[in-house]
This record gives C-alpha cells, sequence and structure tokens, in this order.
C-alpha cells in the first residue's frame, strides 16, 4: 500500500524538474498540481481522482502515464495557439 507521501515522492520522481503538490479533498479525492518551483507556473492540475485506486505501484505507474500524456497534449495545444499558453 502506497501512502500520500510516497505518492507525491514517486511524481516528483518521474516528472522532475517539475514540483508535485498533492491535495487530499473533503471526499478523499485527490488534487494533483504540477508546477514550476522558480516561477510557480502551473502546467497541469487533475482533480478527483479516487486516493483509494492509488495504492498499489501498478495504479500510480498508470497515473505517471496518464500525466504524462495530459502534459503532452497541453504543451502542443500551447504551442499552436499562444493565447492558451
Amino acid at each position: 500500500m502506497m501512502n500520500l507521501a510516497q505518492l507525491r515522492a514517486r511524481l516528483e520522481q518521474s516528472f522532475s524538474p517539475l514540483a508535485c503538490e498533492c491535495l487530499v479533498d473533503g471526499d478523499h479525492s485527490l488534487t494533483v498540481k504540477l508546477y514550476h518551483p522558480e516561477t510557480g507556473q502551473v502546467d497541469l492540475v487533475i482533480s478527483g481522482l479516487k486516493l483509494d485506486a492509488l495504492r498499489t505501484p501498478e495504479s500510480v505507474a498508470a497515473l505517471v502515464d496518464e500525466l504524462r500524456y495530459e502534459l503532452e497534449s497541453n504543451s502542443l495545444r500551447s504551442s499552436r495557439d499562444p493565447d492558451l499558453a
């Protein structure tokens, strides 16, 4: 079983040099924010993740893959439309 501190450490390791903030909401869902530690610029925020579903290394690896996809999609959109950056 993976706890919140371990999850955050895994995400920070996977997305370095970005920083990671993990917040548990009142309904026990997770919000993950990936941002630049120097500037504070936010690259991605994902809310509503089921914390109970992120307790195994395999489920966390799947989350990392999903977040990488979302980051890539965001950067592609931003490079095509400067108003979205």
